[in-house]
C-alpha cells in the first residue's frame, strides 16, 4: 500500500526532540500501563496522530524502560528480544516507501531490564532469550513517543491469544511498573485490513468498526473484564473487525498489568481508514 514516505515525520521530528529532551524523567511511583493502536508506517504521514501520541508521552514522566508485547510477534514460550544496545529493527510490513525500511532507532542496552522481564515472567514457565529485534508494533509508536531513542527497550513475544494467559502475562509485570517501567501492549483496536476500501481511506467507518469499538469504550468503563475476555461471543463486528485476533488481545496484557481495570482512559481516539485508533492508558 503505498504512501507518502513520512514527510510529516520530518516536519515533526525537530520539536518533538526538543520536547522529549525536556520531559522530567520517573521520580517515584507506578507508572502508567498503556494499549496502543500501532498504526504503522502511515502514521509518519499523519500529524495529527503523530501530535496525539507523544503529546501523551509527554504527560507521563520520561520511564526507566519499556516492555512491550506486540501484536506483530506471537511465540510460545514466552521469548524477550535482545537487549543489547542497538537493538536491529524488524521491518514487517510490506508495498510501503522505501525509505519506512531504512528508519533507525537507536535504543540504549536493556540487559538489565531484560533480565528483571525474566525474572518476573519466569513464573510462567521457560523464557526464552531471542536475537530478534523489536518490530514496528514497538518501533513506529515508540520512535514518535519517545523519538529520542534514550529509553531501553524490550519486546516480550506473544504467547497465546487467551485472554487468561494474557492478563497473567501483565500481571506478572505489574511489579515493574513500580520501578519506572512503562509496559504496553500494542495492537489496533480494530484491524480490519481485508475489508478497507476506497470509502474507508476517504473518512467513512463502517458499522462493524464503530460497534466493536463503542462495545470496548463501554466493556471498560464498567470493568467488565470476563466480558471482554469472552468478546468472540460476545463483541459485535466481528469477524469484520478482528478477522485475526492478535491486534486486539495485547489489551488483556494491559488489564492484567493494570492495578485497576476499571482506570481506563481513552488517550487517543478518532479512526484512521476506518479503523479504531483508540489508545488508552490504564492506572
Amino acid at each position: 500500500m503505498a504512501s507518502e514516505g513520512g514527510a510529516a515525520f520530518d516536519q515533526f521530528e525537530p520539536d518533538a526532540l526538543v520536547a522529549s529532551s525536556e520531559q522530567a524523567s520517573w521520580a517515584g511511583g507506578a507508572m502508567p500501563v498503556l494499549y496502543i493502536s500501532h498504526g504503522a508506517p502511515p502514521l509518519f504521514d499523519n500529524p495529527l496522530w503523530m501530535r496525539e501520541l507523544h503529546d501523551w508521552a509527554l504527560r507521563m514522566p520520561k520511564p526507566t524502560g519499556i516492555v512491550s508485547v506486540s501484536a506483530h510477534w506471537e511465540a510460545r514460550p514466552i521469548a524477550v528480544t535482545a537487549a543489547g544496545p542497538h537493538t536491529p529493527l524488524v521491518y514487517d510490513f510490506g508495498g510501503f516507501h522505501p525509505r519506512f525500511y531504512a528508519m533507525k532507532y537507536a535504543t540504549p542496552d536493556a540487559v538489565a531490564l531484560q533480565n528483571r522481564v525474566i525474572e518476573e515472567l519466569s513464573g510462567l514457565g521457560g523464557v526464552r532469550q531471542s536475537k530478534r529485534g523489536i518490530d514496528h508494533g514497538t518501533w513506529v509508536p515508540l520512535k514518535v513517543m519517545y523519538p529520542l531513542a534514550d529509553v531501553p527497550v524490550v519486546q516480550v513475544s506473544l504467547p497465546s491469544h487467551d485472554p487468561a494467559l494474557l492478563l497473567k502475562v501483565g500481571e506478572r509485570l505489574r511489579a515493574l511498573r513500580e520501578e519506572g517501567v512503562l509496559v504496553i501492549g500494542s495492537g489496533f483496536m480494530t484491524h480490519g485490513l481485508p475489508y478497507i476500501d476506497a470509502s474507508m481511506i476517504s473518512g467513512s467507518v463502517p458499522s462493524w468498526s464503530s460497534d466493536f469499538d463503542l462495545w470496548v469504550d463501554a466493556a471498560l468503563k464498567a470493568g467488565d473484564v470476563d466480558g471482554l475476555a469472552n468478546y468472540l461471543q460476545q463483541a459485535p463486528g466481528l469477524p469484520y473487525a478482528h478477522p485475526t485476533v492478535e491486534h486486539f488481545v495485547p489489551l488483556f496484557v494491559a488489564l492484567g498489568a493494570a492495578a485497576e481495570p476499571t482506570s481506563a482512559q481513552t488517550e487517543v481516539d478518532g479512526y484512521f481508514w476506518g479503523l479504531s485508533k483508540r489508545s488508552l492508558s490504564f492506572d
